[in-house]
């Protein structure tokens, strides 16, 4: 989906040709046929070659798998997934991000108590 976003749309061979380790042209499409089947995207024909493109927004993707994401590791809790990223020895905030993700939680408390 990332290509996809990135591109706007692409062929199995594009896709392909965006990835470091790419999978066989066979996995990639069975892969896009998952996604097809599952409504993420959609393909048109062009010049005897299928294009694919998304059919929803990058945005509301992003949600739905970090949704996804709290659900399955995080028992559904927001604030154990904050706290395994600040946890996480990789993760490297700095002062900037750190004092955005303050003022989202003090709006996030202003709404809350509205």
């Amino acid at each position: 989906m990332d290509v996809i976003y990135r591109r706007g749309q692409v062929t199995v061979a594009e896709v392909r040709q965006s990835l470091p380790d790419p999978p066989s042209y066979s996995a990639v499409r069975a892969m896009l046929r998952v996604l097809e089947d599952k409504g993420h995207v959609k393909h048109q024909e062009q010049d005897l070659r299928y294009v694919y493109l998304s059919t929803v927004p990058r945005e509301r993707a992003r949600r739905s798998a970090l949704r996804h994401l709290i659900e399955t590791f995080f028992d559904g809790s927001s604030e154990q997934a904050v706290a395994g990223l600040l946890d996480a020895s990789a993760t490297r905030l700095s002062s900037e991000e750190l004092d955005r993700l303050t003022e989202l939680i003090e709006k996030a408390k202003k709404e809350g108590m509205s």
